[in-house]
């Protein structure tokens, strides 16, 4: 029997509607650019600007409140990046992690880092850290076998949650 999963507020990123839809036709550089040349901050996923580095919503995430902590200027290895922006790397993703535990109250969070396609890099020219919140058996039979990801929130309720509790 076919099984059915219903996601009906999937349907405005089906549409095209998703952050990727709010990137500038003329906007140039790596995807991450591309998106932080955008001025609706909301609708693209931006949910902090610093000086150096920003966070976005993951529009593709593994699960609720996954954010993406990147260098506002495009760098392929940490090797790159300069000691201000290193510092204020670091210092954005221990703080995207606080603010996801205040959102969620997750029983933990993964902090990740992949550099380099071979390194599972899905945007190998520009550098990212996912903060993502974690709950017990949320990698369970629907991911493992039946390659769904069920999410309980629609991105635009994680992003208004987020940049609130930023």
């Amino acid at each position: 029997m076919l099984e059915r999963l219903w996601a009906g507020w999937r349907s405005s990123f089906v549409a095209g509607k998703s952050a990727a839809a709010n990137i500038p036709a003329d906007a140039e550089g790596t995807l991450f650019e591309r998106i932080l040349a955008t001025t609706d901050d909301e609708a693209a996923g931006i949910i902090h600007r610093g000086t150096e580095v920003s966070v976005v919503l993951n529009a593709y995430p593994y699960g609720s409140g996954h954010m993406l902590v990147v260098p506002n200027r495009g760098v392929a290895k940490l090797g790159e990046l300069s000691q201000n922006t290193s510092r204020e790397l670091w210092d954005t993703v221990q703080h995207a992690v606080g603010v996801a535990e205040a959102t969620y109250s997750p029983p933990g969070i993964n902090v990740g880092l992949n550099q380099g396609r071979a390194g599972g890099a899905s945007v190998p020219d520009h550098l990212h850290v996912h903060v993502l919140p974690r709950w017990d058996a949320d990698t369970n039979f629907m991911t493992a076998i039946a390659e769904t990801r069920v999410l309980p929130e629609p991105l635009e309720e994680s992003i208004r949650k987020l940049r609130a509790n930023w």
